[in-house]
């Protein structure tokens, strides 16, 4: 997929309301050689998805042995919404507590005193934390009204095409 195509999806009003959201759902290839799909907090920087974790994730070493992710990123209503990326993931290891994972978990409902007490637990936990940055090399948007399932589209195609013979 060209970068301009990825782009102009990710450009689009509801790509950029579901990049807003809390929770993308990461897959990758654990260590054993089966999928995995977790869901994790997540930022949109305009260009990256950026999701943090600890330096012990179980996640971590598959993630270096094989960096090829799947992103998922949908709403709950129906129709669903369905934001889809596919990309490598870059692993910076940070001292402290990465700016990202603070905002991140700044759409939580909390107090102004839950939040102090929350940030100060979070900074006596973790003396460092690891960045996943993933740069989309494939985008799809699901919305059912003017997008669907490649399958889906298929079969729209093959149906539209029996009716006209």
């Amino acid at each position: 997929m060209e970068q301009h195509e990825i782009t102009e999806i990710l450009s689009r009003p509801l790509s950029q309301e579901l990049l807003a959201r809390d929770l993308t759902r990461l897959a990758y290839v654990a260590k054993d050689g089966t999928p995995r799909n977790v869901p994790i907090a997540f930022t949109w920087n305009g260009s990256q998805i950026v999701m943090c974790t600890t330096k012990n994730a179980p996640k971590l070493p598959s993630l270096r042995r094989n960096p090829q992710v799947a992103l998922t990123i949908d709403t709950e209503s129906h129709p669903p919404k369905i934001l889809l990326i596919r990309g490598s993931v870059e692993l910076d290891v940070v001292d402290g507590i990465p700016e990202e994972y603070l905002q991140m978990n700044g759409s939580y409902e909390m107090t102004p005193e839950q939040r102090v007490e929350w940030e100060a637990e979070v900074r006596s936990l973790y003396d460092g934390m690891v960045r996943i940055v993933v740069t989309p090399t494939w985008v799809k948007l699901i919305d059912f009204e003017t997008t669907l399932p490649s399958a889906v589209e298929e079969l729209v195609r093959e149906r539209a095409a029996r009716q006209a013979s």
